[in-house]
């Protein structure tokens, strides 16, 4: 990580070594070289390069240009991006946790209690359409935000803590690295699809749902090897030994999300 911000000119003076997960926030006007890498004259990283091993945070992402979001494909499947020019070719890592946010609509008033919302039916397919299917095929979380009413503003208590689900997070982890004990893994998300479809399947009855889901087109085998992900990963924190139907049934959940109201 420290290699890369070197490179690109972010490293901070005063601590010339990363130690903490990095965090980029992209603009809606981001150009394709600035989330990939570029340059003319030297070829330098990309905020998904500068993410390496942390986030990136993109908002109003509808807003983006499609380009730039076809772009993100390849690194979300690979982990790393590889940068062509005539000089020759520059290979950058780039495994990184996408976190996405976008308005139901343009005017961002849709499906809002009294929100009245101007857009066209023409106009929303429009803006929801930006974000293509194999883009979101790669999106393991789809969860819709309603605005947060006046009861909850002002007097709600206080949710849980993020300290609090920092240690549940790292007891899942825990449990995830020591049932790989024996494997070149560690996490979850490092199964490759073959494993997760044969050693460490799911009960033959907690799958029947996706597996009619992808005989009939409507789950692919990317979707569904990332919702075994997933299902694997609530599996751990709730300390089970394996994904249940419960847990299969919450992944299928969150991957499905609510059309036009997509936030990943």
């Amino acid at each position: 990580m420290s290699a890369l911000h070197s490179i690109a000119g972010t490293l901070p003076r005063d601590r010339p070594l990363i130690t903490d997960p990095p965090y980029q926030s992209v603009h809606h006007t981001c150009t394709v070289a600035g989330m990939v890498g570029g340059g003319s004259t030297r070829v330098v990283p990309g905020a998904i390069s500068r993410a390496h091993r942390g986030v990136l945070f993109a908002d109003e992402i509808a807003e983006m240009q499609r380009a730039v979001l076809e772009a993100l494909r390849e690194p979300l499947e690979a982990g790393e991006i590889v940068i062509a020019r005539a000089s020759g070719t520059v290979v950058f890592p780039a495994r990184f946790l996408l976190v996405a946010a976008m308005n139901p609509c343009p005017c961002g008033r849709a499906g809002t209690a009294g929100g009245q919302c101007t857009c066209t039916p023409d106009a929303r397919r429009r803006y929801t359409q930006k974000l293509s299917g194999p883009f979101l095929d790669r999106m393991d979380l789809r969860l819709a935000i309603h605005p947060v009413g006046r009861a909850e503003l002002f007097g709600a208590e206080p949710g849980e803590s993020s300290a609090s689900v920092r240690d549940r997070v790292l007891e899942a982890r825990d449990r995830a690295a020591h049932r790989f004990a024996d494997q070149p893994w560690s996490t979850n998300a490092q199964i490759p699809g073959s494993a997760l479809r044969s050693d460490f399947a799911p009960a033959a009855d907690s799958i029947t749902d996706i597996e009619h889901r992808y005989q009939n087109g409507t789950l692919t085998a990317r979707g569904y090897d990332r919702l075994l992900r997933v299902a694997w990963t609530l599996a751990d924190l709730t300390a089970r030994p394996r994904p249940g139907p419960e847990e299969v049934g919450i992944a299928l959940a969150f991957r499905q999300g609510l059309p036009g109201q997509l936030a990943a």
